[in-house]
């Protein structure tokens, strides 16, 4: 008992609370305003840790040494009966102070000063964007190849979470275009750029890099590798590793080893994969084809090479959404596809979006498309195809609108100048029935590209919901001239029976029925209520469900289905595609 009077007469009980009060307050503070600079993790351990060593050493002085009123004196130097018995009760004061400044610098750490700094000093360090890469062979049929190798580099950068990195869409449309960089950067959102370029020569390949500060034009790294045709997946992964490096970007494990993977051996295969990706970037149902017949070469020159599967099933998963293929055909193709490039790399994340897509647009299953997405942005934060399917597919499907919205924008964010994702953040405003928001959107998106039919009858759904009948029917009408796609030509013909007009409806039906394209029955379904004829549209819509075709997925809350809501067959056909109890289950996760 002595030597705990002892402890308690010297305050040594004191000086530890109040110690670990403090310490912790400081090691707080400097785990959350740290990592703000950019400051290492390894300074931030050491201090941690020198906090830790610190304490035995406050606790031996505590017991050596007494603060008296004539200064700091050995403790057996001060006689005991000369001290106060009302002891201070400073200390408590002390430790309540400590307490309180440790919980306000994690706040403002985590919830106050991060927030500034980020908004004020945006686009964020840790972003880059990758410019296509020139071609440099004599050969302009190489022209895939270094896109190809721009795309690898893209692919493996995005796989780091701490890193922002702009999709390959976006930057493509920077091919050829000598402009100041930090307009581009401005334009894209990011703060680095990484130029290059490509020579390939028979089995040699050169490559040239450099990676730019955009915001304050200067050289962070540059590099030039001549490699074996073999080695190229070398020549990336340096890449690759050396921007994540400059950037302090932090890796896990998963990531660092994604970033030196090779994911196959053949050469052959690999450069057939490459014209795949060229000719799926295009997004169009011919080009489509093409991409599809180079990713099947490639995995048949090699089985087990997990992206020509994945690319596989990516265009089997596009080929129904742009009127090339009957879905029940495509769909079980491209899950088998999927399923195949998963069970070879379980670290892809397209193969799991593709699953995701399937999943709400084929097999009306929520909760498993659900999984899925959530498991390819866990995989790949910055695959901006995972945020923009889950937000324009599962959410609308399930009435989520506030998140998929922010799904939309995050893909837009990721993806800025994609044409798709641009529109279909009109169309997630269009299903939210924010419709000034949607036509601002769509038309923003139509500056980007006005050739194209699919924003044109975007634009003209958003029109026609909001009131603005005779706009629609002109929209509709530009992109029926664009594209003898099925599915806006029964947007024509509903819109045209609404405006009074059946004898334009009918002949649009004809034309449905003789079309050598592949005509799905919602779209037959769409001009049968234009015509008031819900009995008839409920036919075709249920034939659409039978067939499994898309956009059943989004029927209870898509507008223009509207004048069906108080058709018990209509609740009736919903409640087959997502139960309310599984839709009330998904919205409150």
């Amino acid at each position: 008992m002595n030597f705990f009077s002892e402890l308690k007469r010297r305050n040594v009980y004191k000086v530890a609370v109040a110690y670990i009060v403090a310490g912790w307050a400081l090691s707080q503070g400097i785990a959350q305003v740290f990592p703000v600079f950019d400051v290492p993790n390894w300074i931030i351990r050491l201090i941690v840790l020198l906090i830790i060593i610190g304490f035995p050493v406050a606790v031996v002085l505590a017991w050596a040494f007494e603060i008296t009123p004539e200064g700091i004196k050995r403790t057996e130097d001060v006689d005991p009966a000369a001290q106060p018995r009302a002891k201070s009760r400073a200390w408590i004061y002390i430790v309540i102070a400590g307490a309180l400044f440790s919980i306000g610098l994690f706040m403002l750490g985590r919830y106050g000063f991060r927030e500034k700094v980020s908004s004020s000093n945006e686009p964020l360090a840790k972003s880059i964007a990758v410019l296509p890469f020139g071609n440099l062979s004599r050969d302009p049929d190489n022209e895939y190849f270094a896109a190809g190798i721009q795309d690898e580099i893209i692919t493996r950068l995005a796989q780091i979470s701490d890193l922002k990195v702009i999709s390959c869409s976006s930057t493509q449309r920077y091919k050829g275009r000598a402009e100041n960089l930090r307009q581009i950067a401005s334009e894209l959102g990011v703060t680095n750029i990484l130029e290059g370029s490509v020579q390939k020569a028979n089995d040699e390949v050169h490559v040239n890099v450099q990676l730019l500060n955009a915001l304050t034009d200067s050289h962070l790294w540059a590099d030039t590798f001549d490699r074996k045709l073999t080695d190229v997946f070398g020549v990336e992964s340096e890449i690759a590793k050396t921007i994540a490096d400059t950037l302090r970007a932090k890796l896990t494990g998963r990531e660092a080893a994604t970033l030196s993977a090779r994911p196959t051996e053949n050469s052959a295969a690999h450069e057939l994969y490459l014209k795949g990706r060229f000719f799926w970037n295009k997004r169009d149902a011919t080009d489509l084809e093409k991409a599809l017949v180079y990713f099947q070469q490639a995995a048949k020159e090699d089985p087990n090479y997990a992206l020509a599967w994945s690319g596989i099933a990516d265009v089997y998963v596009l080929l129904p959404l742009f009127g090339g293929a009957n879905p029940a055909d495509a769909y079980p193709k491209a899950k088998e596809a999927a399923n195949k490039a998963i069970a070879l790399d379980s670290n892809l994340a397209e193969p799991h979006s593709a699953l995701g897509l399937i999943a709400s647009v084929f097999d009306f299953d929520a909760p498993l498309s659900m999984r899925e997405f959530e498991r390819a942005i866990a995989l790949n934060p910055n695959y901006a195809t995972a945020h923009h399917w889950l937000g324009n597919g599962l959410l609308e499907s399930i009435g989520d609108f506030d998140r998929s919205i922010a799904e939309m924008k995050r893909a837009l964010e990721l993806d800025p100048l994609s044409i798709p994702i641009n529109g279909d953040l009109g169309v997630a405003y269009y299903f939210a029935g924010r419709y000034p928001e949607g036509i601002a959107q769509v038309r923003k998106a139509l500056d980007l590209d006005p050739n194209s039919y699919y924003l044109h009858y975007n634009l003209g759904e958003v029109l026609e919901v909001s009131g603005d009948l005779p706009g629609a029917i002109s929209e509709y009408e530009k992109s029926v001239a664009l594209d003898n796609d099925p599915y806006p030509l029964a947007l024509l013909g509903h819109a045209q029976a609404l405006n009074g007009n059946g004898d334009a409806a009918r002949k649009i039906l004809q034309q449905l029925a003789a079309s050598s394209r592949y005509a799905p029955d919602y779209s037959v379904g769409l001009v049968y209520l234009g015509l008031g004829d819900k009995n008839q549209a409920m036919d075709w819509f249920e034939k659409s469900f039978a067939k499994r075709q898309p956009d059943m997925n989004t029927i209870r809350f898509d507008p223009l289905l509207k004048p069906l809501h108080d058709d018990p067959r209509f609740e009736q056909l919903a409640e087959k595609i997502l139960p309310a109890r599984e839709l009330a289950s998904l919205k409150t996760k």
